[in-house]
């Protein structure tokens, strides 16, 4: 992966991330660092996401937590991180 892939943040996801129990950031935060690295790296689960969301992509965090983002040039947006609700 390139150096310059960037992820970009929106304000739902920031509002979401500080909600989450400590366990749970610091599980966004490797999973954030193994996905700028390689966001198909296997342990991730990246995978494209259909009906109203497609376009967009998911990956796993924990057990039930998911990231919501969509690819962009050069990098991602993360929309949501949470259980699965965040589908809805």
């Amino acid at each position: 992966m390139q150096e310059s892939f960037r992820i970009h943040y929106t304000s739902d996801f920031r509002k979401a991330y500080k909600r989450l129990p400590r366990r749970i950031q610091d599980a966004v935060d490797r999973k954030d660092a193994l996905f700028r690295k390689n966001p198909f790296e296997p342990s991730l689960r990246t995978h494209k996401l259909h009906g109203r969301l497609e376009g967009l992509w998911a990956f796993w965090v924990v057990h039930e937590y998911r990231i919501l983002f969509e690819f962009i040039d050069g990098g991602a947006i993360f929309y949501d991180v949470g259980t699965h609700d965040i589908y809805k």
